[in-house]
């Protein structure tokens, strides 16, 4: 283990004299990337050092036991080898885990899309639930959010709803959110008490940079119309509102959230970089898909991933078979253990993937 970790110093330690040369601090796409990487090995490293702490005590206490001269130090030698014992192999597996190499997109920040599916009403009513617990994880985390475009559905909540995540490893956590969400419930419309079943579509956009999408203006239509949604006196009066048309490609975004028509335009092509980058994205997972069956993060839009059913007051999430009986809480944000074992099982397939550099 420390073999490796010696190799991964050695990187370090190169990055780090980099991200001071002035070439690099001038080449934005450079910078940025040794920056990130910069942090991902500090981590490391911290580590590192906790482990050469604890070899080192392993060692000096066998030492101490197997001269045995001094009672009351081999007491305390004793105690501390199998505080050693206890942490090296579990220090040992979380290196392991850090080692797995990282998708260059995790530490993206995210466009976040949900559109009701099949159930009419209830599946913008659903949409709109959803879009609430996931706005309630954001601020948990201390993340921040704003909204780009929204349609509200006729008896509550939201035919479509697009936002922006932004903050730390925002697209390796909620990355493993896309795909399609199920409900099971009685709809607030239903007179008869029966049971319905509605779904949501989720998309998790990470966030193009400019140097990641080179979009020619000249490729794009630009349309101002008016706000149609909260804002004031000025919503229905000012062409704020912008709607961009990629004319190879045919993608469409738009927002109207602010009242600065400027404002609106520089989110819509945001949104319209990240909906390129995630058309390039979806062909590579495709690709790796082939290569590897992965049952956590396929790239399949139209996976049905998740089940949330109010009877019975449980969530299922069919790509690991996981049940909670614990929906009230998950419904307002608490989904972090859902992405933890999520990730488990995708850094389990990565480490099995690699199993040579370990």
């Amino acid at each position: 283990m420390l073999e490796k970790l010696n190799i991964v110093k050695q990187r370090f330690d190169e990055v780090n004299d980099l991200i001071i040369q002035p070439d690099i601090i001038s080449d934005q796409k450079r910078y940025v990337e040794l920056n990130k990487e910069y942090k991902d090995l500090r981590a490391l490293m911290d580590e590192r050092e906790r482990y050469i702490e604890l070899t080192d005590n392993l060692k000096e206490a066998e030492e101490i036991i197997s001269d045995g001269s001094d009672p009351e130090m081999t007491e305390m030698a004793k105690l501390q080898q199998e505080e050693a014992k206890v942490e090296i192999p579990a220090l040992e597996e979380k290196i392991r885990m850090m080692l797995v190499p990282k998708d260059p997109e995790d530490a993206k920040n995210v466009v976040l899309e949900i559109r009701g599916g099949t159930g009419g009403d209830e599946a913008s009513i659903f949409a709109g639930d959803l879009y609430r617990m996931y706005t309630k994880y954001v601020e948990s985390k201390g993340w921040s959010h704003n909204i780009v475009d929204f349609s509200e559905g006729t008896s509550g909540g939201f035919k479509e709803m697009i936002f922006e995540v932004s903050g730390e490893d925002v697209y390796g956590t909620m990355k493993f959110e896309a795909g399609v969400h199920r409900v099971q419930r009685v709809p607030q419309t239903e007179t008869q008490g029966r049971v319905h079943t509605s779904a949501a579509t989720v998309m998790v956009l990470p966030e193009a940079e400019e140097f990641d999408v080179q979009i020619d203006p000249k490729e794009v239509r630009i349309d101002y119309f008016c706000s149609s949604g909260p804002g004031g006196q000025s919503v229905n009066t000012t062409y704020s509102a912008v709607r961009l048309t990629h004319e190879p490609t045919g993608l469409v975004a738009q927002c109207q959230d602010q009242k600065s028509q400027h404002k609106n335009k520089e989110k819509a092509f945001r949104v319209l970089r990240s909906r390129l980058y995630e058309m390039e994205l979806a062909k590579k997972m495709e690709a790796d898909a082939a290569k590897r069956n992965s049952m956590v993060s396929s790239g399949d839009r139209s996976a049905k991933i998740r089940t949330y059913n109010y009877p019975q007051g449980r969530v299922t999430d069919h790509r690991i078979n996981l049940t909670l009986y614990d929906l009230s809480n998950i419904v307002n944000g608490d989904i972090q253990k859902i992405i933890d074992e999520l990730r488990l099982v995708e850094n389990t397939e990565k480490l099995k993937e690699n199993s040579d550099i370990f």
